[in-house]
């Protein structure tokens, strides 16, 4: 599809659907009443097992006492695949369940979400669905989404990220599928269940949310009513992300990174992404490297790339990050807003390259480790000039990439991505 087209609804704005939530220490206890509330009576729960933790067991059991009949399938994997969401299903078809729970971060809910699709269409693939609202029953099975980061927000918006392991293996397929029938029942967010995050997966999950908040407020969608919560959410991460990296077991850290990342996904719900995220998705459907890392080091180089259409709205990016730009102009000020990001992915530790990512550089990485016929030949990102022109193409096809403020192409692109792989930040700078 053209980029015309897809833009066809842009000057007929539409605000999509949230869930009910339920947020703040000690929510997720709310899970076995709430389940009951909703009607649920076999649910199954999916999850990736958060193993080293006792939540997935915890909550379980909580069910059980509540009088339900839960069924656990736990092995959803970070990017999640389309056959984790199929796998999911016939569990779900076999066992007569009646209702889904989801786990975990983004993995969890988004493997969730296209299985409740699939089940309201009689098990029809999931890759069926990708594009926007593509689903034709809108009656799917309730679904309550429990979060344990501060990053996806997906357990309040009406998108859903699958990888296609049915393409050829040379050119893999990550792909959004945007659907108002996929939004959750209700969303519980409990800062508590954060405290086991490791360092790393809690900086980079952080920096999902930056991308998820500055890319609806410069998106060339301009909704006014997500330009808010976008302000907020770069606010409440500028402020909050480094306490919470470090000192994991900081209510008031994990409390504001709670809010940050529900409130960003609230602004991109209706209010767009752009190509931080296009490149997050293409990078990780080549190597099965993690989102939020991906997002990293993608948003310093996706911010200067469309600065120059959108100074203002980075200028005022730059005062919610706390840069005091008293005396600059917007030009000035929004070199100040790249700044303080490239100082806040320093300050919490993150890989700067995709180059430099390996498999030990992020405790969920899977380099090498993904389906064979995808992931056996990529144990270490290239970077080269064939990898580069790979990542671009996918670029150029992924949903979000239309919301981006500044008009993409091949080559306005290439260079961005290739400085993604190894460029210097420093090169950023001013």
């Amino acid at each position: 599809m053209k980029v015309e087209e897809l833009l066809k609804p842009f000057p007929l704005k539409e605000f999509h659907p949230f869930p009910r939530a339920l947020m703040g220490p000690g929510a997720h206890e709310m899970i076995g009443p709430e389940a009951l509330k909703l009607g649920f009576r076999k649910p199954l729960v999916m999850t990736s097992g958060l193993r080293g933790t006792d939540i997935v067991h915890n909550i379980v059991e909580s069910l059980k006492y509540h009088g339900l009949d839960p069924v656990l399938y736990d092995e959803v994997e970070s990017n999640p695949k389309d056959y984790n969401t199929m796998d999911s299903v016939a569990l779900y078809q076999e066992n007569s369940c009646d209702s889904f729970i989801s786990i975990g971060g983004g993995s969890s809910h988004d493997a969730c979400k296209g299985a409740r699709v699939s089940v309201a269409h009689d098990g029809r693939n999931v890759n069926e669905f990708e594009g926007f609202n593509k689903s034709e029953n809108p009656n799917n099975p309730p679904h309550i989404a429990v979060s344990t980061t501060a990053g996806t927000g997906s357990e309040t918006s009406w998108a859903y990220v699958i990888t296609d392991t049915t393409t050829d293996p040379d050119n893999p397929h990550k792909y959004v599928a945007f659907d108002d029938a996929c939004v959750a029942s209700l969303a519980i967010d409990d800062p508590v269940l954060y405290y086991d995050c490791p360092v790393d997966y809690t900086a980079q999950c952080g920096f999902d949310v930056l991308a998820h908040a500055s890319e609806p407020y410069v998106s060339r969608i301009n909704f006014e009513p997500s330009l808010g919560n976008a302000l907020r959410a770069i606010k409440l991460t500028a402020e909050n992300l480094r306490q919470a990296t470090w000192n994991g077991q900081d209510l008031p850290g994990r409390e504001g990174m709670m809010y940050a990342q529900y409130i960003a996904a609230q602004a991109f719900n209706s209010g767009g992404l752009g190509v931080i995220h296009s490149i997050s998705h293409a990078v990780s459907a080549f190597y099965d490297t993690h989102h939020g890392l991906n997002n990293a080091i993608a948003l310093p180089r996706v911010w200067a790339f469309n600065m120059p259409v959108a100074y203002k709205r980075f200028a005022e990016m730059a005062e919610a990050m706390g840069v005091n730009t008293r005396g600059m102009n917007d030009v000035q000020a929004a070199d100040a807003a790249l700044n303080a990001a490239i100082r806040l992915l320093r300050d919490v530790g993150i890989t700067e390259r995709f180059v430099d990512i390996t498999k030990d550089t992020y405790s969920k990485n899977r380099l090498g480790e993904g389906p064979t016929k995808f992931y056996e030949r990529r144990t270490q990102i290239k970077g080269d000039a064939e990898d580069v022109d790979a990542i671009t193409k996918h670029v150029l096809g992924d949903a979000c990439t239309p919301g981006n403020p500044k008009e993409c192409t091949f080559d306005t692109v290439r260079p961005v991505v290739e400085h993604c792989m190894t460029g210097s930040l420093d090169e950023l700078l001013s």
